[in-house]
């Protein structure tokens, strides 16, 4: 009886040493973004709001293009509230912080003012995931949104700074979940590793709580240290280490840029940002194709002038740049929903 010897295809030890290779750069990003925010905090917030704020943004919004349809057919109305909403809440949100400013209001102004906000985000978004429910493809069992949307905003009300500062800690995620869903769709080998390297994610959280719950106070009463400080929640988590909000609020906004500027680009995209061969709306018509080439165009204008405001007023230019950039974390919502 003759024996056979089975090996491995030349596709299968491709595709593993393609994995490994993943597994370890995602490893070497996390575990160096965790090192670097943990030993130089307000600096790595500097360097990488100045180097990826601008890119992200630009990256994001082309993500968004291509998952926009040419038609939206019975998408219409989801589309209208979703984009809509993302319009009104960003306006809502400057007039409201604007005017809260100009008037000196109270502690209690701006708490309110926060939860009537969180109100009507939360309100946005039960309506988004119910008429969601209700489209295909159908992957999840939606499930009582109107109760949990209610319990959300009795939350906010009762928390309304607490809920502002979830969000954001939180928002740094989604793109984590953007990443996954795209890897099902592309790589289902590389979706199971980058599942299995996420458990970093938390480990590294944990390390760096452990190490810097008892440090002091960051150095630096400047402007610019303030600002990184009390948007990490230094204002509303008044008895907790400043070197430790701050370190993490950086982390996870190093992974999140990390996922739009690398990952979500080689993974999704799969082209330069610049070709729209495979932007549907880009495709309906030459005009339409004018259009987002103008998009993406001005995209690039507004990312070197974000850069050179940093260059010449940084402290002022981050505190323009994260008003505005609520527009961008909203926007992930309606999309989100689609893809889950």
């Amino acid at each position: 009886m003759s024996s056979v010897t089975l090996q491995n295809s030349p596709t299968d030890q491709s595709t593993g040493f393609s994995s490994v290779v993943f597994a370890g750069a995602i490893v070497l990003m996390i575990a160096t973004a965790c090192l670097i925010a943990g030993w130089a905090p307000l600096g790595f917030s500097i360097a990488t709001v100045f180097l990826f704020a601008g890119p992200h943004n630009w990256m994001e919004a082309r993500y968004f293009l291509s998952k926009m349809p040419a038609r939206w057919g019975k998408l219409w109305l989801y589309f209208t509230i979703g984009l809509g909403g993302v319009a009104l809440l960003t306006v809502a949100q400057i007039v409201m912080t604007t005017t809260l400013r100009y008037y000196h209001a109270s502690g209690q102004a701006w708490t309110i003012g926060y939860a009537v906000w969180n109100t009507l985000f939360i309100t946005w978004i039960t309506s988004l995931v119910l008429m969601r429910s209700r489209q295909n493809p159908k992957r999840l069992h939606w499930e009582f949104p109107v109760p949990v949307g209610l319990l959300l905003i009795a939350a906010t009300w009762l928390w309304p700074l607490a809920w502002s500062l979830g969000l954001v800690y939180l928002h740094p995620l989604v793109a984590l979940l953007f990443l996954d869903r795209e890897l099902g769709k592309q790589n289902r080998d590389w979706q199971i590793v980058y599942r299995r390297c996420l458990w970093l994610v938390p480990v590294s959280l944990c390390v760096l709580w452990w190490q810097l719950a008892a440090k002091p106070k960051l150095p630096g009463n400047d402007l610019l240290s303030m600002q990184i400080t009390h948007h990490a929640g230094a204002g509303i988590l008044s008895g907790s280490s400043t070197h430790l909000l701050v370190s993490t609020h950086t982390f996870l906004e190093m992974l999140h840029y990390a996922v739009w500027v690398i990952a979500v680009p080689l993974v999704a995209m799969k082209t330069v940002p610049w070709n729209l061969t495979k932007v549907p709306l880009a495709n309906k018509s030459a005009p339409w194709r004018t259009m987002i080439a103008v998009i993406i165009g001005a995209g690039v204008l507004v990312m070197l002038a974000l850069w050179a405001g940093f260059l010449v007023n940084y402290p002022v230019t981050r505190d323009l740049y994260f008003t505005l950039a609520l527009a961008h974390v909203l926007a992930e919502v309606p999309f989100l929903l689609r893809l889950l």
